[in-house]
């Protein structure tokens, strides 16, 4: 659905992305994820034809986005992260306006504009002056009139921007509820909710792409180690000595609070009964015992940074 092949793009003697190369399947939702300055935006503003590229080829739905960028716009829904509203209108007549750029008239346009308020939550608010609306409700406006022609395509830059705790929920669930009937690209600084919404994820940094998998694989790929987290209460040092003594475990160390140790293992040495046993042996009373997952926020660190 989305095919990047090659993609470079210049301003002026800057390369802003250089040879990225990816794509996106058929009714998949996958995250867009790099630091500030890596090419992110650059890359999602050439996929929805607002820039061309300098080199390389870049397709939607097999429209190229140079030859036959109006109908590479008919298959997108684009979400900015800033949305351009006229405050002066209505957002039934907002919504109005725009599903006429999009061809939509009649009773198509009243049914679009029906669909997209309930989905977005905004049937009470359908009447409601733009400028009246808070942050978070105007984010939704602005996804509702990405949606309104049913694109096949949908780029969303940080959709959950501004929405409280509640909201974000809701569109998080919104955007996993159109897996399979849209193809959704999104980026996002929030990497817990590219892991909560996300199938894929992709990262960039300083214009290349530097990891494309799911967040399960990236995390296997980069842990060098298994992390245990143990609590016991009334430990010593000692504690620490004994758990090194045991085989597989490369590391351990008192943790922040009293009584709590860090355990790095070998990848795969699955030490949770041999390290609780230790403990009990001891004669020590074992509080916690719990593996520490790595999370995509230390996978997309470790990977932005040594790039």
């Amino acid at each position: 659905m989305i095919e990047v092949e090659s993609l470079t793009k210049y301003y002026g003697p800057h390369p802003a992305v250089t040879d990225v190369s990816f794509k996106v399947a058929e009714g998949e939702i996958v995250a867009f994820l790099g630091p500030n300055g890596a090419g992110k935006t650059t890359t999602m503003r050439v996929l929805t034809g607002y820039l061309p590229p300098t080199f390389g080829k870049v397709t939607i739905n097999g429209h190229d986005v140079v030859d036959d960028s109006l109908e590479v716009r008919r298959n997108i829904g684009y979400l900015p992260e800033n949305i351009a509203l006229y405050p002066e209108m209505r957002v039934r007549q907002y919504l109005a306006y725009f599903g006429s750029l999009s061809s939509l008239r009649g009773a198509t346009l009243r049914e679009a504009i029906d669909r997209v308020l309930v989905t977005c939550g905004l049937e009470e608010r359908a009447d409601s002056i733009l400028a009246t609306l808070s942050r978070g409700f105007r984010q939704r406006v602005g996804l509702a009139q990405a949606l309104l022609h049913d694109p096949k395509v949908l780029i969303l830059d940080e959709p959950t921007i501004g929405l409280d705790p509640n909201q974000i929920r809701e569109v998080r669930s919104l955007i996993k509820s159109l897996a399979g009937k849209h193809t959704v690209m999104l980026s996002t600084h929030i990497l817990p909710e590219a892991e909560a919404v996300c199938q894929r994820v992709i990262i960039i940094n300083r214009g290349h792409i530097v990891a494309e998998d799911t967040s399960a694989n990236l995390t296997s790929q980069i842990r060098s180690a298994e992390t245990i987290q143990v609590r016991v209460r009334g430990g010593d040092d000692k504690v620490a000595k004994r758990l090194l003594d045991l085989r597989g475990v490369k590391a351990a160390r008192p943790g922040e609070e009293a009584g709590s140790y860090v355990v790095e293992c070998e990848v795969g040495s699955s030490l949770c009964p041999d390290i609780a046993r230790s403990i009990v042996n001891s004669g020590l009373d074992l509080l916690e015992l719990r593996p520490v997952e790595l999370t995509l926020e230390e996978v997309f660190r470790q990977l932005t940074m040594e790039e």
